[in-house]
């Protein structure tokens, strides 16, 4: 069974990573639509601390409209989450949705192809990271 997520441990700090993962992901086509602090949600909502870590929603516009005209109920699989967060020795870990695993039941072959497409890219950009 593949993994649910793609994963990169990082030598960056959190903060170096909250730079370089965007950057990275512009160079495969990707831009940053949203951005949730979970560290800051959790402490505002219930109380607790917890380690830096922030999700990315990722989004290739040319794949999105790709896969919204294919199938228009898609939606709810967009955009592409990808995680930073800060691990114990300190340094960022980055991991992301494998959109190829998500959409692997999907009755389109095109709609596979198309995650399979998008998976590589996100695969890329990750590698990009130190």
């Amino acid at each position: 069974m593949k993994p649910m997520g793609l994963k990169r441990e990082t030598k960056l700090t959190f903060d170096q990573a909250l730079v370089a993962v965007p950057e990275a992901l512009k160079s495969e086509g990707f831009g940053i639509i949203t951005e949730v602090d979970i560290s800051q949600t959790l402490k505002n909502k219930i109380g607790v601390d917890f380690r830096r870590y922030k999700v990315l929603g990722a989004c290739n516009p040319h794949f999105a409209h790709e896969a919204l005209t294919s199938d228009i109920d898609i939606g709810f699989m967009l955009p592409c989450n990808v995680a930073v967060y800060e691990a114990d020795d300190g340094h960022a870990v980055v991991s992301a949705v494998n959109p190829a695993v998500a959409m692997a039941n999907h009755e389109s072959p095109a709609m596979v192809a198309l995650a399979a497409k998008v998976s590589d890219r996100l695969a890329q950009a990750l590698g990009k990271l130190g």
